[in-house]
């Protein structure tokens, strides 16, 4: 008889979680249950996004800050290059440093509202390669960077977003964690042509569990990340139906990460949007347990 799916998996998987810090109070405690409900699963670290032009920048201090000191995971602040000179943007990583965080993920960033297109701070870090040189010349931070399998939408072509990616890492990354991505194909393409680029660092692959779809359509329009034609039906009537849509995205993000898994995939990256459910059954399906059990 055909074992069932997820069947007899060890759960020798590693998995970090991604978060964005709290407008309010309630959203602060929607965060904080995600966060105790994932905590069990003995997460290698989780991270706090970082707003444009650093809109988000105390609160993400205080979340990393407060993750750190209160649930032993440890915690990782995202920081960018985005409307900072180098001396604002090393502050701000002393400050972690000085805090206790160890770990920063490097980003480039977006253009601020309003502006259409990235352009460097006068007397700021001009990329994310150079931010991470600065990084290190502070300190012995673990650097985690951004990858993207279907080509950064700044990009002239993938080759020159695997150069890219090859000069973070020779300038001090740790790994790289990718944008979302439905297909795994795309994902397998994308691990062997870095491998063939020189790219020998960890890269992760960052699930993105849908919560809206609508939402997912204008974020995949942001990033450029193709979403599937299938996958439009499958949540075609399940607006207003929210327990049906979670099973439907738990069933669509589970199936990915299992074939992912049986590629040799080992590493994953949730982005959670502050909700604990649906991560938290994916990694269940994929064998991995609480680990005080």
């Amino acid at each position: 008889m055909e074992q069932p799916l997820f069947s007899g998996l060890p759960g020798d998987i590693e998995v970090s979680f991604e978060f964005f810090p709290p407008k309010n109070d309630k959203m602060a405690e929607t965060l904080w249950q995600s966060i105790e409900t994932l905590a069990p699963l003995g997460p290698r670290f989780v991270s706090v996004t970082y707003g444009a032009g650093g809109t988000t920048r105390e609160r993400t201090h205080q979340q990393v800050v407060r993750i750190n000191q209160e649930t032993g995971i440890p915690a990782a602040a995202h920081l960018t290059c985005v409307e900072a000179t180098r001396d604002e943007v090393d502050a701000i990583a002393r400050h972690y440093w000085e805090s206790g965080v160890r770990h920063i993920v490097a980003l480039r960033g977006d253009a601020p509202d309003g502006k259409s297109a990235y352009t460097p701070h006068p007397g700021g870090y001009e990329n994310a390669a150079d931010l991470i040189a600065g990084l290190n010349a502070i300190a012995p931070f673990e650097i985690s960077v951004a990858a993207y399998p279907e080509t950064h939408p700044d990009s002239p072509d993938a080759q020159a977003d695997l150069d890219n990616l090859k000069r973070k890492f020779d300038a001090g990354a740790t790994r790289a964690i990718t944008q979302f991505f439905f297909d795994p194909e795309c994902f397998f393409r994308f691990r062997d042509q870095a491998a063939a680029a020189g790219i020998h660092g960890e890269i992760v692959p960052g699930i993105m569990p849908v919560m809206s779809f609508a939402s997912v359509q204008r974020m995949s329009g942001l990033c450029g990340t193709a979403i599937p034609d299938w996958m439009e039906g499958l949540f075609d009537g399940l607006d207003e139906r929210p327990a049906a849509r979670q099973l439907v995205s738990a069933t669509i993000a589970a199936e990915m990460c299992r074939r992912l898994y049986a590629g040799g995939v080992r590493q994953f990256h949730f982005y959670t949007l502050n909700r604990a459910e649906l991560s938290y059954a994916i990694c269940h399906m994929l064998g991995l347990r609480p680990k005080d059990n």
